[in-house]
Order: C-alpha cells, then structure tokens, then sequence
C-alpha cells in the first residue's frame, strides 16, 4: 500500500522534537496577501528594484511609500487563516517550538504564536532613518488615514520613516537571524511552510538543519526552487527525499487537513476545495551525526 504522506509528516512532527517551523509567502496567501514571486505576485506588477531596495528608499522614500501605504493599510485588514492557527495551536500543545517567519504581515502573532522568529522584520515598528526616532504601526495608520496621499513623516524632524522591515540592500537583523539558525541547528524536524526557498539567508536554514541530524519537510503550493532541493537533499547524512501531491492546498484547508493528523488541532469540514501542493520530505537516521 502507498504510503499517505500526510501520515508520515504527523508521524515526523510526534516523532522529531523538537519540530521548528519556517513559514514564507505562500502561508499568508489564504488571507488574502499576495505572494511575491507568483505570475501573479506582487514582484510581476512592482520592480523591487524600484520600491524594495534601500537605495530606492534614500533616493525616494515618497516614491516608495506609494506601494508600501497601500501594502500596510492592507495588511492590517487582513485576518490570520487556519494555516496560521494551526501552527499556533500546535505550539500551544507542545509540538512546534517556535515559528520563524520570512512574512512581515504579523499574522502569526495574530493567530497566538508566541516563540515567533521574524527575520526579515515587521510592520509593527517604524524608524525615522534621520533622527532615529521609532513610531508604532497605530500611528502610522492615523498619519496614513489623516493624508491617504503623503508619506508617514517623522513629527521630530519631519523625514519620511522607514518600515521596520528588511530591504533589499539591507543586513538581516543580527538577533532574530542568530536564533533562527540556532533553532534550525537544534531542530529535529523543520517543518518549511509556504517558502520556495529562494531568499537567503533563510534558504539555508533546511541544510542546516539536515547537516545537524534533523529532518526536513517541505509543504509548498508547486514545486520548491530547482536549486534548493537538490542541495538538501545531498546532504550527506543519509535519505532520499520522498515527494508526493497532497491533493489540497497547504495555506488553509490543507493546513487543517495535514495537521489535523498531529493532535486533532483544527476541526476538518467536508466541502474544502481540493488543490495541489507538493510535500517533500529528507529524512536523516536519527543516529547519525
């Protein structure tokens, strides 16, 4: 009998503790938030190199903000789906020790994770990159509201402020990327969620999970990078990895379905839609190292 895959990745998340989860774009599609790299994505209708670089931002930040106003009004609009609340509930019982998030959007802090990992930082905060000053995402959204069509200025100096999140062009920040490589080191399972794994640093983050004995299951909506696959699965420290389709999609209903497996965390109803996602696991003998 054929092996159901969605079996054997509850079996790895009991199995393999501690199991760390490292979340991308595609898990926050469900709410509503576009990904990036999609044919449909935000990156086929902006040039990042235009309104996501921090040489753009400096040269001009008014520019810049005519996409990011728009983003950041919409992100708070949004709500958390059952992807995010799965992965929060099996935080809750035990089974995930922390979640590090390439998303910005703060919806796993929305939906109750706690050890939360944002390494390409957050909407909640925002710099004045002239004075220093530090603003909270309510403010800015009342500066927002009170003029649709100006950027959000600092009221010390009056500078145009930054979002605290990570710029193309930017270092990642030292803290959140020193502890999600130490949670990726220690891993026994590193459970990748909506990521194709092309962004580095954190598209290394699965090898080195494997190098250090642990094992790693990819859920993603189509295919992981070319590039990123391979390089995992050669790790040598033993296993092949096993794909397969899921038959639904992973950023709502098949996060209940798969992880409803592990605990009985999410109630399954009986009409979700049917979609492909690709599920693919390394698995490394426990005792090597």
């Amino acid at each position: 009998m054929e092996r159901d895959p969605t079996q054997d990745l509850a079996e790895l998340i009991r199995e393999r503790q501690p199991c760390v989860v490292l979340t991308g774009a595609g898990v926050s599609t469900e709410s509503g938030v576009p990904d990036f790299r999609s044919p449909s994505g935000v990156w086929a209708q902006f040039d990042p190199q235009e309104y996501a670089t921090i040489e753009a931002f400096r040269a001009d930040p008014a520019k810049v903000w005519r996409f990011y106003g728009p983003r950041v009004s919409m992100l708070t609009a949004v709500y958390p789906n059952p992807a995010h609340h799965a992965i929060a509930e099996l935080e809750r019982r035990g089974l995930v020790e922390a979640v590090i998030t390439q998303n910005i959007d703060l919806l796993h802090e929305r939906a109750g994770s706690r050890e939360l990992v944002e390494v390409h930082g957050s909407i909640r905060t925002f710099t004045c990159l002239q004075c220093g000053a530090g603003y909270e995402l309510p403010h800015v959204l009342q500066l927002l509201r009170a003029a649709p069509d100006d950027p959000p200025r600092c009221t010390s100096c009056a500078a145009i402020v930054k979002p605290d999140v990570v710029f193309f062009g930017e270092l990642l920040p030292e803290r959140p990327t020193a502890r999600a490589y130490e949670l990726a080191r220690a891993a026994q399972l590193l459970l990748v969620v909506g990521s194709t794994l092309e962004v580095w640093p954190v598209a290394e983050l699965p090898a080195q999970t494997r190098r250090h004995g642990g094992a790693v299951a990819i859920l993603n909506r189509g295919r992981i990078s070319g590039r990123r696959a391979p390089r995992c699965g050669r790790v040598p420290l033993g296993g092949d990895p096993l794909e397969g389709p899921l038959g639904e999609h992973f950023a709502a209903a098949e996060a209940k379905r798969a992880l409803h497996l592990v605990g009985n965390a999410v109630p399954l109803p009986d009409d979700d839609p049917p979609h492909q996602c690709v599920l693919v696991l390394f698995r490394n003998d426990p005792h090597h190292r």
